[in-house]
Order: structure tokens, then C-alpha cells, then sequence
């Protein structure tokens, strides 16, 4: 993965985003030394989008069995073990 001053890119921004786009290249973008931002080709974004929505989804489905399996408590009830 290729690394860019973020002071260049500036300066070459055009080339940079048809690199990404065209070129399915991805590119870090570092100031001083130390990586900043990634940019990435769209189709890589939807793919961690996905990737997130399923994860979400798993994890919702958890919540949901742990419910049925345990039940849940009201929102009194939690304010008071909470101290609130």
C-alpha cells in the first residue's frame, strides 16, 4: 500500500483519487511521519460496510436470544441500580 505525504497529496489529488479510482490502488495518507487516513477504492468501502451490517446484525440477534433466555428489566428498575 502505497504511502503519501499529506502536503503532496494536496498537490496531486487529482492523480491520487484516479489511482484509487481506476487503479483500485490504495493510499495512506501520512503527516509527519505517521499514517493519518487510507483512501480507498468505493468498492472496498462497501465491503467493510458489509462486513459491519453483518456484524451488526449477528450481534442484534444475540441481544435478542439473550432476551428471550433472561427476559429484560424496566427502565426504573435499572435507573435505581444505577443510582439515578
Amino acid at each position: 500500500m502505497a504511502s503519501v505525504p499529506f502536503s503532496e497529496a494536496r498537490t496531486h489529488l487529482t492523480d491520487i483519487v484516479n489511482e484509487v479510482a481506476y487503479g483500485g490502488v490504495r493510499i495512506i495518507l501520512t503527516r509527519k511521519g505517521k499514517q493519518l487516513v487510507a483512501i480507498i477504492p468505493l468498492e472496498d468501502l462497501r465491503v467493510l460496510e458489509a462486513i459491519e451490517n453483518k456484524i451488526d446484525l449477528e450481534d442484534a440477534k444475540k441481544a435478542l436470544r439473550d432476551i428471550e433466555k433472561h427476559g429484560t428489566i424496566s427502565w426504573e428498575e435499572t435507573k435505581r441500580e444505577l443510582g439515578l
